[in-house]
């Protein structure tokens, strides 16, 4: 697996890192469908463990997934394998709780600390905010920066993240928070890397990236008939693309053309919709979901950048 050094960080990461989010399964928060469907906790065991072995070795979750069962799942590995193999990234932010804003200092206390309980850990190696809504006013933004830095100087994260779904956002606080690592959302369908500002600003600051949702939540892989039907509390009844006849068939359209045009390698489609992500992002890593062994494989053969050329390529597809 090849590795970039996360920026500032100085830290060794696998260019195809572990997304953990479908490991909590269905559930919802604030009434919202915020997990994944068809997953259990064998699969989620034994796709952390062939990840080990692979070198897939940056794993990355959020107090939110699953309310706390991905976490949980991720700490009953140690008896297994070396704690200090894993470059591990957990988020505070989505959870409420009993509060009316998101990032209320206590609760964000709370689960900060169940966060380490649960990933039976005294430090995680880096520590995001999950998202930029820090309220209409940005009335949560001061105290929400002040506890996870806190949180650094305690000595139970070493490094400080910053995530959203939408890089304007992102760009809106980045200065102010400084972070180690951005986590935008990215894939060759939804791309505001460049356009948002946040590109330039990584590479000026020598920042970690790592881009989430590489494959738009396995919409881009071409792998639906029809619009699919997903379980109660499952996040991806909430995207419209899913129920998009129009958009179904395109996808389809697609994968035959990056299967043909990358027919030598192992696995021509996630080597197109993947590998171009890398392209320009010197350093950064895609957090690909794995959701059981077969995934884990698939993910341990990508992580090549393409070449621009074909990277743009790609791009122009979508």
């Amino acid at each position: 697996m090849n590795k970039i050094v996360l920026g500032r960080t100085g830290a060794e990461v696998p260019t195809i890192s572990l997304g953990t989010w479908s490991y909590g399964g269905v559930s919802s928060n604030s009434n919202m469908p915020v997990g994944w469907g068809g997953q259990s906790d064998q699969d989620s065991i034994d796709a952390l463990k062939s990840a080990h072995s692979k070198g897939i070795t940056h794993w990355d979750t959020a107090d939110v997934y699953g309310n706390g069962r991905s976490e949980t799942i991720i700490g009953s590995m140690w008896n297994d394998l070396p704690r200090n193999d894993i470059f591990l990234a957990t988020k505070v932010g989505w959870d409420k709780g009993p509060h009316k804003m998101f990032y209320h200092p206590d609760h964000m206390k709370n689960n900060m600390e169940r966060s380490l309980k649960n990933l039976k850990t005294d430090c995680v190696d880096l520590m995001y905010l999950h998202h930029c809504n820090f309220g209409n006013q940005e009335e949560m933004f001061d105290d929400a920066l002040e506890i996870v830095k806190r949180f650094q100087e305690e000595g139970k994260t070493r490094f400080i993240g910053l995530s959203d779904w939408f890089s304007p956002k992102i760009m809106t606080f980045i200065d102010r928070v400084n972070p180690d690592v951005v986590q935008p959302y990215r894939n060759v369908m939804d791309d505001t890397y460049k356009s948002s500002g946040l590109k330039k600003w990584i590479e000026s600051n020598n920042v970690g990236i790592c881009f989430f949702s590489p494959i738009k939540h396995g919409l881009l892989t071409g792998k639906y008939d029809k619009p699919p039907v997903f379980e109660k509390g499952d996040f991806r009844t909430s995207i419209p693309d899913f129920q998009s006849a129009d958009v179904i068939a395109k996808m389809k359209e697609n994968r035959s053309r990056l299967e043909e045009r990358f027919s030598n390698h192992s696995n021509p489609l996630m080597r197109g919709l993947v590998d171009s992500l890398l392209s320009d992002a010197p350093t950064g890593c895609v957090l690909l979901g794995q959701r059981n062994v077969e995934q884990v494989e698939a993910a341990a053969l990508l992580g090549d950048a393409l070449a621009k050329e074909d990277a743009d390529w790609v791009k122009n597809l979508y």
